[in-house]
């Protein structure tokens, strides 16, 4: 299922649809109602595996964030992130109160369920497509995204003691919010500053030996915190970003390795949620589950989005897109699982309800995502660079550091031989792109406009040559 998973990914890239959407079919193919016949309906598996998936594809989330791009959008992402979620959740509970036959908390409990958003489908379909986005606009919903899932989490707990009567008193919602939160973000840096030092210091005899002493620590952040009453998702979120923000050793490697992990464990979840899944009862909850995504895509979400980006530099167009790129993915699905442990009657319907406004939220904002962002003129060609024949990576053994420098047109270097060139002592040039190709430098290899040069060197003489290299001619002027 997984090899099936994996070429399936292949054929959605040409058909415009998300690889988790074709993951989510193959699992329910696979299941009672579908070809491979797997009678599957243990609701706790489910939940214990999304929730050990989520532990590494969060983690993974932090570890990739650039935190250089996305501290200028810090406030309106965690704005987003919390306030955005409340709104939206708040927004579908009345609605689901008043049109459809759910009580008032139960309302807000499936708008709690479907109020986080999964970036990774939008930025995996525009990998796919050669195309980002302009400005500020992608590193917002990477950050929302990637935090707004403990938010989710927090609220669906809540409100599942709410309808059972366990939770009586909405002043409980602040303490438990005052308490999770800051106890898991405090305890996600904690574990971050410590697995930094852990592994840039710690070395092992066994090099294969690392990426499982990460995965390790992973687990034993999000434990941790669940046991000092923390936001164990938060946790692992805050404990990549901050991991991925440090010099650590072999830190290319960990990114690849963790990026493997995440994937592998989207694969795993979907599958297992999609064996979940009853199709033949899918068309008993169409209707209102039709009524629900059309309301969360174009009034709840572009709400939400509308008022935590009011008197924000963002555009017009960028909200609007803001507004359409909230894709939902699997965190909803594995919340919805939540209602079962709790023993909640009518789950199953929740559960399909939540199931088809994921199911249609990434099919039509996922096929139309790109469209529109072309119409609104906030997209732009991908960056892509090749891929160097010669890797460096961080190690304790290798003094020094590397640099990627482009040269401009108007740079001074251009035109000179690097022998000519008054670079400091232990500072290299070890290769140059040069369009698509790849040369050895020497001595007489003159420098050309727009080479990218890759250096090697100890930090203070990598910043002497990159203001060498980046030193414009004296006759320009702007």
């Amino acid at each position: 299922m997984i090899f099936l998973c994996i070429l399936g990914s292949k054929i959605s890239e040409r058909i415009g649809v998300p690889a988790l959407l074709v993951f989510l079919g193959i699992g329910m193919l696979a299941g009672s109602d579908g070809i491979g016949g797997i009678d599957f309906d243990n609701a706790a598996v489910a939940n214990l595996v999304g929730t050990f998936a989520l532990c590494f594809i969060l983690f993974s989330g932090g570890l990739d964030t650039n935190w250089r791009n996305v501290r200028y959008v810090l406030g309106r992402g965690v704005t987003l992130a919390t306030l955005g979620v409340v709104i939206t959740a708040g927004l579908i509970g009345v609605f689901t109160w008043l049109l459809l036959d759910f009580t008032w908390q139960e309302g807000l409990l499936l708008g709690a369920i479907i109020s986080s958003t999964d970036a990774a489908a939008v930025f995996a379909l525009m990998r796919s497509r050669k195309v980002s986005l302009k400005g500020q606009l992608r590193p917002l919903l990477e950050l929302e995204s990637g935090s707004n899932d403990p938010m989710a989490f927090f609220l669906t707990v809540f409100l599942l003691g709410v309808v059972t009567g366990e939770t009586t008193s909405w002043w409980s919602l602040i303490s438990s919010f005052a308490i999770s939160m800051p106890v898991g973000f405090l305890v996600g840096m904690a574990a971050g500053l410590i697995a930094g030092w852990i592994l840039s210091r710690v070395s092992l005899e066994y090099e294969g030996l690392r990426p499982v002493l990460s995965m390790s620590i992973v687990l034993v952040a999000y434990g941790l915190s669940e046991l000092l009453q923390g936001n164990g998702f938060l946790t692992v979120y805050v404990c990549g970003l901050v991991v991925g923000s440090k010099d650590v050793t072999n830190k290319r490697t960990l990114l690849r390795f963790h990026d493997g992990v995440a994937w592998l464990m989207q694969i795993v979840m979907f599958l297992v949620l999609g064996l979940l899944v009853f199709p033949s009862q899918l068309p008993g909850i169409a209707i209102p589950g039709v009524l629900v995504s059309v309301f969360l895509m174009l009034v709840a979400r572009p709400l939400s989005v509308m008022i935590c980006l009011v008197r924000s530099r963002f555009s017009l167009a960028e909200r609007v897109l803001a507004s359409w790129a909230g894709l939902r993915g699997a965190v909803p699905i594995v919340l919805a699982t939540f209602p079962f442990l709790a023993g909640i009657p009518g789950s199953e319907r929740l559960f399909n309800i939540v199931f088809f406004v994921v199911f249609t939220s990434v099919l039509f904002q996922g096929r139309t995502l790109m469209p529109l962002a072309r119409r609104l003129k906030v997209d732009r060609p991908l960056d892509t660079k090749p891929q160097y024949p010669l890797e460096f990576d961080k190690t304790p053994k290798l003094r020094g550091d590397t640099l990627e420098i482009d040269i401009l047109a108007d740079a001074a270097v251009v035109g000179h031989r690097i022998a000519e060139l008054m670079l400091s002592q232990g500072t290299l040039i070890v290769l140059i792109r040069r369009e698509d190709e790849f040369i050895v430098p020497r001595a007489d290899t003159i420098i050309e406009p727009h080479d990218t040069l890759l250096l090697l060197g100890p930090k203070i003489g990598l910043h002497a040559a990159e203001e060498l290299l980046t030193r414009l001619r004296e006759s320009t002027s702007y």
